[in-house]
């Protein structure tokens, strides 16, 4: 079978059994079985596909047409230009965490940020931890999670991408066992309301519950952190804040109830009200 053969049989079988964006799945996966980078499948496609490689391939194929995400398919992913561990530990990044970096990453900048603290709260992956650790010179970062699973997977990341040095990871509820003050402080907690997760796509269900489970209203957990996170800023300190559709007015109003200011509120790239940066002290 050559790769234009496979990529259009399993693109077809994919669309049948519902898989999103069919032809660019099998796609990442090809790439990844023959080590290729995917836009290099479109300078091969009348190359013959070792048998050796098929059986592996034709597995994945099944657990991908089975509703297993593509991530957790493949074990890696990207994220801000590096390359991460994926699995059922933690949340799968999602793209649009990359406009919360490159927001934070603009306000250091500004501001001639060295030597100071960033607390991620809510680490999963270690995805925001280890791309500030990496990306600013002397900031210490500190990656926070309530889950042990997702805090193996972020040191196994950690120790993969040479990001050690300046970044440590701890179990903690939310900023509850750890000392202040941070200069910066990071989160993407869970958003989802508790009755809506029933109906969440069939890929998204492959994340642990608790990276999804925002409670009653989706923003229990991320209201509990807002008041609780003014006793471990430093002065003039900055929070950027991933939350849901629809969540932004509310998300504003219990920041400017904590005296949070300069509250300022960014769109992702499909215009939804996305990343929430507020400023204290």
């Amino acid at each position: 079978m050559t790769v234009l053969e496979l990529l259009q049989n399993t693109a077809v079988f994919f669309a049948k059994r519902h898989v999103e964006s069919p032809r660019l799945n099998i796609e990442h996966l090809l790439a990844d079985a023959l080590g290729k980078k995917r836009i290099e499948l479109y300078l091969e496609f009348d190359r013959e596909i070792p048998e050796v490689l098929l059986e592996p391939l034709r597995n994945k194929v099944r657990r991908r047409a089975d509703g297993e995400p593509l991530q957790h398919v493949l074990g890696h992913w990207d994220f801000f230009g590096r390359t991460f561990k994926i699995d059922r530990r933690a949340l799968i990044p999602r793209p649009e965490t990359e406009l919360l970096v490159e927001t934070v990453l603009g306000e250091m900048k500004h501001s001639g940020a060295t030597g100071s603290r960033l607390a991620d709260v809510g680490t999963g992956t270690g995805i925001l931890a280890i791309t500030f650790a990496l990306e600013q010179t002397g900031l210490k970062v500190l990656g926070l999670d309530i889950s042990d699973d997702a805090l193996a997977l972020a040191r196994e990341n950690a120790e993969q991408l040479n990001a050690t040095r300046d970044i440590a990871f701890c179990h903690s509820d939310l900023l509850d066992a750890v000392e202040g003050p941070f200069d910066w402080i990071v989160a993407n907690l869970p958003y989802i309301a508790t009755a809506e997760l029933p109906g969440l796509p069939r890929e998204i269900q492959f994340d642990p519950a608790i990276a999804l489970d925002g409670g009653e209203d989706g923003l229990t957990i991320v209201k509990r952190l807002i008041e609780s996170v003014p006793k471990k800023l430093a002065s003039n300190s900055l929070v950027a804040l991933e939350i849901g559709l629809g969540q932004s007015e509310r998300v504003a109003f219990f920041l400017a109830r904590q005296n949070f200011r300069d509250i300022t509120i960014k769109k992702d790239y499909q215009g939804i009200e996305r990343i929430l940066t507020a400023r204290y002290g």
